[in-house]
């Protein structure tokens, strides 16, 4: 675990860069807009999976100097695994296409970039007004655990407890959500590389400000050139992601449970929440 100790100031949490170059780019100048350093900027993992430039992704974001979490993609290409260890169930939608974007990101990342995805912290850890976040990839439990709005709040508790923490932050399941459970808070900054499945063509990231009182988590559009990873994407034979970067819906939702299913296709709000 990586201990970031206590942050006084906005901090910029985003998942899933997906191998998609433009987004990673804009949410980049985004933070640097914002004037938020590197040292308050998170990224939740996967940083390569279903777009067409995973190597000039994680070249990127290594330059860029930000904090990241280990995610299931870099631990798999890091330790040359023969898939993505994503978590999906074998002979679904999901897991067929995934040998195809996995396939073309494994020859692409080079031994340099897999030894420094190697050292990437499983957990990240801070503090804000008193407050304490802890921040992992799927679960604290498990790397590839898809946890959604939707999934069991005991479970989620139970985890956010036995990691010493007041608020959880996720990534790996792709759709932005914030929680309040009992006294605690599940969080998730959704993913810049792909859609939310929401209709739209933008990816989602996520603010933390330590307003007087409270911290305030309030969640954001990232638009970016979209039409230029799509080409990109179906270019390099990823022929549906790259669809679904205009269209804004996945290609499988093997992975959403029924609630997450039925808002295919549905905007996306999310108002602040203060913890």
């Amino acid at each position: 675990m990586l201990e970031l100790g206590d942050i006084d100031q906005e901090m910029l949490i985003f998942g899933g860069p997906y191998s998609n170059l433009a987004a990673t780019a804009a949410m980049r100048q985004r933070a640097r807009d914002s004037g938020i350093p590197v040292d308050r900027v998170i990224c939740t993992g996967d940083m390569v999976a279903y777009c067409a430039e995973p190597a000039e992704t994680l070249e990127l974001i290594r330059d860029w100097g930000v904090h990241v979490v280990m995610g299931n993609c870099e631990e798999a290409l890091a330790f040359s695994e023969p898939d993505c260890g994503c978590g999906f169930e074998e002979g679904s939608s999901c897991s067929t296409l995934a040998i195809t974007w996995y396939q073309y990101a494994d020859q692409r990342v080079d031994a340099e970039l897999r030894r420094w995805m190697r050292a990437l912290p499983r957990s990240i850890a801070f503090e804000m007004s008193g407050i304490r976040f802890r921040t992992v990839h799927g679960s604290l439990s498990s790397i590839n655990e898809f946890v959604f709005a939707s999934s069991d709040a005991d479970a989620k508790l139970a985890q956010i407890r036995e990691a010493g923490a007041d608020v959880m932050i996720g990534g790996h399941s792709g759709i932005p959500f914030g929680q309040r459970i009992g006294d605690c808070f599940w969080l998730n900054a959704g993913v810049i590389g792909m859609p939310a499945n929401d209709g739209g063509n933008h990816g989602w990231y996520l603010l933390i400000d330590p307003t007087p009182g409270r911290p305030m988590v309030s969640w954001h559009r990232l638009e970016y050139d979209h039409e230029s990873s799509r080409e990109a994407t179906i270019a390099a034979g990823m022929v549906e992601y790259g669809q679904a970067l205009a269209s804004g819906l996945w290609p499988s939702v093997d992975i959403l449970p029924q609630t997450e299913r039925r808002q295919r296709g549905q905007p996306l709000h999310l108002p602040p929440i203060s913890l």
